[in-house]
């Protein structure tokens, strides 16, 4: 299940209470021909939704299958977009429509005819398949992106687009990683988001745009499949210790990532999401849970799982991705700011995932 997917299902979870108080995101492989950028009105400022801060928005979601925001907002102000056809839950749970983020003038009809005020940009190739296919990471993480702004200003929506650790690079800080220090990543995933970041900003500054931006650290969810993220071992073993007791993992045993339970994750969005414009002193913001390495998960999963064994067969490529990220993020902005604070460590990571995993095993078996 992917990021948007499970937003959508905690919007549902939380509606009707104001104000609320869970990695990279996963891949939407999209395709398509972008039509001509909007021309912008001759102030240069976006034009001002109809929506105020107290009106129920209606949010829309590029390139996840997501419940969470659907909880907190009601399954009809929620819509859910990709070129792929969801699971048949999706459809049951509220709106799902096609949408190609490189199709300006279909998007463009979706924004219009479902007067959206919010737009959530999950779609995304992701940092070791963007490696592999760096045309299609260019296509979709940029020329993508380029479209959410121009018709995100043209309508005057509050967007979100998320960054990740992999906006980082080599000659950044590593141990922590603060939010204004040298970037400069190696990956075209990392320069993606990079450029996402600078021109939201951009967009901010010269048109008025509600650009807002979280840098993710690796996102951990039962729910999900890996998608082709470097962090995606810390999915995969809890999957692989269930069904097997074996796994191999394809980055050293001595690796340290900054990593997040999706519920921390998902939280943190919305709570951003429906911060104050006045309270955000930046657009972009670090948020941090915990860091460890595949040892230290290895070893706390041991405790549960004693017959566990991890093997290491060190994939070059994703490695030196993950030698030029971050160990850890600095967020002290964001629990000042907005309040951000994370409810996850490395013992209730371990102790939800193993439970949820073996439960849906179980029901597997059954099924």
């Amino acid at each position: 299940m992917q990021v948007g997917q499970l937003l959508r299902q905690s919007v549902l979870k939380h509606a009707g209470s104001r104000p609320l108080c869970s990695s990279e995101p996963l891949i939407s492989a999209v395709r398509g021909i972008s039509s001509s950028p909007q021309q912008f009105a001759a102030s240069g400022r976006a034009h001002t939704s109809s929506n105020t801060d107290t009106d129920v928005p209606k949010v829309l979601i590029t390139g996840g299958f997501s419940y969470i925001v659907l909880k907190r907002f009601g399954k009809n102000n929620v819509i859910l977009s990709d070129i792929r056809k969801p699971p048949i839950d999706v459809y049951h749970n509220g709106p799902f429509i096609f949408s190609d983020i490189l199709d300006y003038k279909n998007l463009r009809e979706i924004v219009v005819n479902n007067n959206i005020s919010w737009l959530v940009h999950y779609s995304a190739v992701l940092s070791a398949v963007g490696e592999s296919n760096v045309p299609l990471a260019k296509e979709v993480n940029i020329t993508g992106l380029h479209n959410i702004l121009d018709i995100s200003t043209e309508h005057g929506l509050r967007v979100f687009v998320p960054s990740t650790i992999g906006a980082f690079g080599p000659s950044s800080p590593r141990d922590p990683t603060p939010e204004l220090c040298v970037q400069r990543p190696r990956t075209i995933y990392g320069v993606s988001k990079v450029h996402a970041e600078l021109m939201g900003e951009y967009y901010h500054h010269r048109y008025g745009l509600d650009f807002r931006c979280l840098r993710y650290p690796g996102i951990i969810s039962a729910d999900s499949q890996p998608g082709g993220g470097t962090t995606d071992y810390a999915v995969q073993i809890f999957h692989s210790a269930v069904k097997t007791g074996h796994f191999e993992c394809n980055l050293r045993s001595d690796t340290r990532l900054p990593m997040m339970y999706i519920d921390d994750c998902l939280r943190a969005t919305l709570e951003f999401l429906e911060a104050p414009a006045d309270k955000l002193v930046s657009r972009t913001y670090n948020i941090h849970s915990m860091s460890f390495t595949p040892h230290d998960l290895t070893q706390e999963m041991q405790k549960l799982l004693p017959y566990l064994k991890v093997t290491y067969n060190v994939d070059p490529v994703r490695q030196a991705i993950a030698d030029s990220w971050p160990m850890a993020l600095e967020d002290s902005a964001a629990r000042r700011d907005w309040g951000w604070k994370h409810e996850y460590d490395l013992p209730q990571l371990v102790q939800t995932m193993l439970t949820q995993i073996i439960t849906n095993h179980k029901l597997a078996q059954v099924n």
